[in-house]
Parts: C-alpha cells; sequence; structure tokens
C-alpha cells in the first residue's frame, strides 16, 4: 500500500521547489558571491599566489585573538579610508568575520564592492576555519586544533563536495 502525502501538510514541500533552470541560476549566482573555508583554504596552501587577498573585518581584539595567517586586517569601519592603501583594486577579496551567525563580513563586502573591488564572502568564517583544523595566527604565534568531526572529514582532507 502507498501512502500519499499531502503537499500542504509537508512543511519543505509547502513551497514547491523551483524549476530546474531557475535553481541552477541561484546556485550558480550563490557561488559568484561566497567561497568556502575549505576552498579558501587549499588556495591559500596551494603552489604559488591564490589570485585573491583575505580580509578579515574584525576588531583588533579579536584579530588578536586569532586570524587566517596572511589575512589583510581591516575592520568594516575602517574600509572607505585604508582599502587604497592595503588592497589591490586588480585583485579580488574574500572577506571573513567570526562565523555563520555575524554579518560582519557581509558588510565588509558590501563596503569593498561598492569602492569597486571584485569580492566573495567566505562562508563559515573565523569559526569554522578554525573548526576544520586549518592553522591560524594570534599575537603569540601561529596555532592549529583538530578538526571537528562534524565541520571536516576524520581521516581526509577532500570531503568530497
Amino acid at each position: 500500500m502507498t501512502t500519499t502525502h499531502s503537499l500542504t501538510a509537508n512543511p519543505v514541500l509547502r513551497v514547491a521547489p523551483a524549476a530546474p533552470a531557475e535553481a541552477a541560476a541561484y546556485f550558480r549566482a550563490n557561488l559568484v558571491f561566497h567561497a568556502d573555508v575549505s576552498d579558501v583554504a587549499a588556495a591559500l596552501t596551494g603552489d604559488g599566489d591564490p589570485g585573491f587577498s583575505v580580509l578579515d573585518s574584525r576588531s583588533t581584539a579579536a584579530w588578536d585573538q586569532g586570524h587566517i595567517p596572511g589575512a589583510v586586517h581591516l575592520p568594516t569601519a575602517l574600509i572607505p579610508e585604508q582599502a587604497e592603501q592595503l588592497l589591490d583594486q586588480a585583485v579580488p577579496v574574500v572577506t571573513y568575520c567570526w562565523g555563520p551567525g555575524c554579518n560582519g563580513a557581509t558588510r565588509a563586502a558590501l563596503a569593498l564592492a561598492e569602492l569597486g573591488y571584485q569580492v566573495k564572502e567566505m562562508l563559515g568564517g573565523f569559526e569554522y576555519w578554525v573548526r576544520e583544523g586549518f592553522a591560524f595566527e594570534t599575537w603569540e604565534g601561529r596555532e592549529r586544533r583538530a578538526a571537528d568531526v562534524l565541520t571536516a572529514p576524520a581521516d581526509s582532507q577532500d570531503c568530497g563536495c
């Protein structure tokens, strides 16, 4: 016996999925605006120039607590007056802030885009950089924590996504 559920009773399908072409356009656009932590880390640890700059938009106290090695520190409020001295406008910028609960990287990306920079936001922010086990720097030096198995594969560097 087959049970048929009403679409209105199913909270996932209460609003029908987009047509495939619309979904493809949406997800393509999403990738234009976002990069994930593991892709940023792979590009930064690869051979040569990754082709982008990384910008930490948090406060000095947060930067001192830990930041991505090689990142440029530029709090969002200072972007309009200091971006030109710290960033090459011909090089795309990947912004990050604390994590998924913070929209500081989004505000920084907006400020940079309004100044004419090509920009992407790093999903997960500094929180997921650390949780995935990538090296970070503090005022005391370089650190690395074990990867959280809920955010990164336990036995591999590649999640296969």
